[in-house]
């Protein structure tokens, strides 16, 4: 192998590895600039939800009965804000991370500086030892042939220029390191504010523990009500189950005798079908419905989740588990119920005591808007997504607007924050 070859080998080696080194670098910065935009972002999110969970407060607030309601948004701000405080908490951290990263390059910078005023100070010497044309003539004609006093010529031409090129250095030099203590002084000052803000967030969020601790102590007072009250919501939920069921069992009716019309049931004793069947256009519904799972909007325009789906312990008795079978999404009173999906309404019912549903068909999905007061369609209509649905009923003993929201694939009931949007 020639040497020649090694040396080129290395070569495009040592270039390889600096391109690598570049491309991390600058992938790092990209990666620690992203973070920092995308806590911010979150940080301006958190606040929005906190201002939104104040808002329905207020309005629970306005009876001077404290409720379950108010106890459950309290929780829910609690949460709220010990993620602001995280976020805080992780901003500073990044900023500790940049302050570091500043001092080490203002410490290279500075010993960069030094080492280039020192050797700018050795060629002003020389300079200043060699100034006079006679001494430059001199030198050049006390070659001993005409290439060395070229050579000699060319020495000195490129040595002005070195110091030129090293004045130039030195001012960039000391224009970046002056940049580099503005930029660190701007971050120090991002985190004394930042600091300040964890401070008072941290203050609010001691007195929303104790505010939920009066409502949690007034309302242990109202065991017996609330027992009464869980007995009826779970009697509601049953009702409202039975109801869904009775409308899912028409759908299977329907679709068994249009497809024994239709001639599609060869065995007229073979068992009937317990799933949905779909037309080649209700089909493709159902596959869009289910494309967009995580990215379905909210079935209103804002709101908090109070309770989540499934078994959970209750939130003043955590010895009495709770099942819900959707959500129950807290919102403004006079709020609006709206579709998540294009659809067709397939039911329309009233719940003694508990308002009114609607459920929509998407193919084989269906979705159940639940507690409203006046309904805005009727059985047959078909809706397009976010289309109003119907007003959300006020509970003025409990003082709070909730709608209760289900999604059902066929016969199975799936968990709504699965599907809707991550943030409302």
């Amino acid at each position: 192998m020639s040497r020649s070859f090694i040396k080129e080998n290395n070569s495009f080696l040592f270039f390889t590895l600096l391109l690598c080194l570049f491309f991390i670098g600058t992938m790092d910065s990209f990666a620690q600039r992203q973070s920092k935009k995308d806590l911010e972002n979150k940080k301006k999110q958190i606040q929005k939800e906190i201002d939104y969970t104040n808002q329905l407060l207020a309005e629970t607030k306005k009876h001077k009965k404290r409720s379950l309601t108010e106890l459950v948004a309290l929780n829910k701000k609690i949460s709220q804000r010990e993620e602001l405080i995280a976020n805080i908490n992780s901003q500073i951290s990044l900023l500790d991370k940049e302050i570091k990263e500043n001092n080490e390059s203002i410490k290279g910078l500075q010993n960069d500086l030094a080492k280039l005023k020192a050797e700018y100070a050795k060629m002003i010497y020389y300079a200043y030892k060699n100034q006079d044309a006679y001494s430059r003539l001199v030198f050049i004609f006390a070659s001993k042939d005409f290439e060395q006093a070229y050579m000699r010529l060319k020495y000195l031409q490129q040595y002005s220029d070195f110091r030129h090129r090293q004045a130039e250095k030195i001012t960039n030099t000391r224009k970046s390191l002056n940049e580099k203590v503005q930029d660190l002084e701007a971050k120090k000052s991002d985190k004394r504010v930042l600091l300040t803000g964890e401070e008072s967030e941290k203050k609010n969020l001691t007195s929303e523990k104790g505010e939920k601790e009066q409502v949690f102590t007034q309302l242990q007072e109202q065991e017996s009500k609330l027992k009464k009250d869980l007995e009826k919501k779970k009697k509601d939920a049953d009702n409202l189950q039975a109801a869904i069921q009775r409308i899912i069992q028409k759908e299977l009716e329907k679709a068994q005798r249009d497809a024994d019309a239709a001639g599609k049931t060869k065995d007229k004793n073979a068992p009937k079908s317990q799933k949905l069947i779909l037309t080649p256009e209700s089909q493709q519904l159902s596959n869009s419905f289910a494309s967009n799972k995580g990215k379905l909007p909210w079935p209103v325009a804002k709101g908090i989740i109070i309770e989540h789906y499934g078994v959970h312990p209750h939130p003043l008795m955590p010895n009495i588990d709770v099942n819900n079978n959707g959500l129950d999404i807290a919102t403004n009173t006079g709020s609006i119920s709206r579709a998540v999906f294009e659809g067709e309404v397939k039911g329309v019912v009233n719940i003694p005591g508990g308002g009114q549903f609607v459920l929509l068909r998407h193919g084989e999905f269906l979705t159940v808007y639940s507690n409203l007061k006046d309904v805005y369609v009727k059985v047959g209509d078909k809706v397009t997504t976010k289309q109003n649905l119907g007003s959300i009923l006020y509970d003025d003993d409990e003082s709070k607007t909730v709608l209760h929201f289900e999604i059902w694939k066929g016969q199975t009931k799936m968990d709504p924050e699965n599907w809707i949007f991550k943030s409302n």
